[in-house]
């Protein structure tokens, strides 16, 4: 038990905590080549809410890919830190502190990946890149940050990955297509660099409003499942030029675009 962070960098988060939130962006992070090669599969949930359930679940995802997998807790709330401690313990894996952007993190630790989710949401667009800054100081040489939001539920999430360099990399948008309208339901839980660039003109608004125009053209294939239809949507997407990424995923209605196509002008 440790907490070297006796000022941490940052304000408390909502705490709003669900079970099964957060179960998108773990299993991406479980399966993310990052965590699968890393000498020291150590994982920081920052901000993780009002009890230990996402840091546990977490853990729980990453040891079915890294059996040696572990799950650290950071919340600036001390009440929240004792409370998820109490709650996980005897879990073998996990542990929890105090702690804000700065990540503190005893002996020198450096962790493969940081999930900061809903954490940035209640921050101006302008602070975003510090805070970046500060998190990705902390990962390990390869590493990577992985910054988003999602819905209450977890049907909707989005995030970016950014690396050790502070730059992001790509944006990540996860749906469930059961009963999907429309992708652009993304468009209200787009991760804080993004939510506000969501207007004519920028490039995160043409991907989502491609993304819809796919959806509605893939219609013709509904019949044979949703999961049929969304991987149409994402081939044509491909087709007209987008760069998109691991799409091994599309199957689980995730589509990744690289950074470049969705950043800000």
């Amino acid at each position: 038990m440790w907490d070297v962070s006796s000022s941490p960098v940052g304000r408390p988060t909502r705490g709003t905590t669900g079970v099964n939130r957060l179960r998108r962006v773990d299993r991406w992070i479980a399966r993310h080549p990052v965590l699968r090669r890393a000498e020291d599969p150590l994982v920081v949930d920052l901000g993780f809410g009002a009890s230990a359930v996402t840091p546990v679940e977490m853990l729980t995802r990453l040891r079915r890919e890294r059996p040696d997998a572990r799950v650290v807790g950071l919340e600036i709330d001390p009440e929240r830190v004792e409370r998820a401690r109490e709650q996980a313990a005897g879990v073998d894996g996990v542990r929890f502190a105090r702690g804000g952007f700065e990540v503190p993190l005893p002996r020198g630790e450096r962790p493969a990946v940081i999930r900061a989710m809903n954490v940035l949401r209640q921050y101006d667009e302008a602070d975003v890149a510090a805070a970046w800054g500060l998190m990705t100081e902390r990962l390990a040489p390869d590493g990577i940050l992985v910054e988003g939001t999602c819905d209450e539920i977890g049907r909707v999430a989005t995030w970016i990955e950014v690396g050790s360099d502070a730059a992001p990399r790509s944006l990540t948008i996860s749906l469930r297509l059961a009963a999907l309208d429309a992708p652009s339901i993304a468009a209200e839980r787009l991760p804080k660099a993004l939510i506000h660039r969501n207007v004519p003109g920028e490039r995160v608004h043409e991907f989502v409003a491609s993304l819809d125009r796919e959806w509605v053209r893939a219609a013709a294939v509904a019949p044979f499942g949703p999961v049929h239809r969304w991987r149409t949507a994402m081939i044509a997407l491909h087709e007209a030029g987008w760069p998109l990424l691991r799409r091994d995923r599309w199957r689980l209605g995730e589509v990744g675009v690289a950074w470049d196509a969705v950043a800000p002008r």
